[in-house]
């Protein structure tokens, strides 16, 4: 069985959609959710699905070996699913190519620091961009720069707003990610 494990720090939509896809799974299980904040609403949707979840602070993450420890005992592969925290160096070396992240941009456009949801639906419609979609990476010591696995797009109407770009993000992110996931897995697993 390969394990997942989730790291993530909001409402944990996509966590949740993860979750029940591979719920019956015969190769690939999610073992787990990790969240940098111990009051998100991600921790509610894994524990109505039966799936552990464990809050850590900064210090847990990057200072102490304390996430690094849990993930190297419960997790074969780590999903990023609205997780806004970089990843350290030592977890990025002890998971090389098992670390997925999607990102609600065409990568290489509007990634980096500081974008994330409605930063990058509100970049791309005040910088009249055509098409907007979903990119799904491998996780690099960089934000947003590890190599691509998948990426889907759509057209950005002249009538769309931060928001409707937003409604179309989510509904690509719940149809292609746990797809994108499973066959990752299954290929380098």
């Amino acid at each position: 069985m390969i394990r997942i494990a989730i790291l993530a720090s909001g409402s944990g939509t996509n966590a949740e959609n993860i979750i029940k896809y591979f719920k019956n799974h015969i190769n690939i299980k999610v073992t787990m959710v990790l969240t940098n904040n111990a009051k998100a609403k991600v921790i509610d949707r894994a524990k109505k699905l039966g799936v552990t979840s464990v809050a850590f602070s900064r210090e847990d993450f990057y200072d102490a070996n304390f996430v690094l420890n849990v993930l190297k005992t419960n997790a074969d592969f780590i999903v990023l699913a609205g997780f806004l925290w970089k990843v350290p160096e030592s977890i990025i070396n002890e998971f090389p190519n098992k670390i997925i992240n999607i990102h609600p941009a065409l990568l290489p456009k509007y990634g980096g620091k500081g974008m994330y949801g409605m930063h990058v639906h509100k970049a791309v419609v005040e910088n009249k961009e055509k098409e907007s979609g979903i990119t799904i990476h491998y996780v690099n010591k960089n934000y947003d720069e590890g190599n691509i696995i998948f990426q889907q797009k759509f057209e950005v109407l002249d009538t769309d707003t931060a928001e409707s770009v937003a409604k179309k993000i989510h509904a690509l992110e719940q149809d292609n990610f746990p797809k994108v996931i499973e066959k990752v897995i299954l290929k380098n697993g």
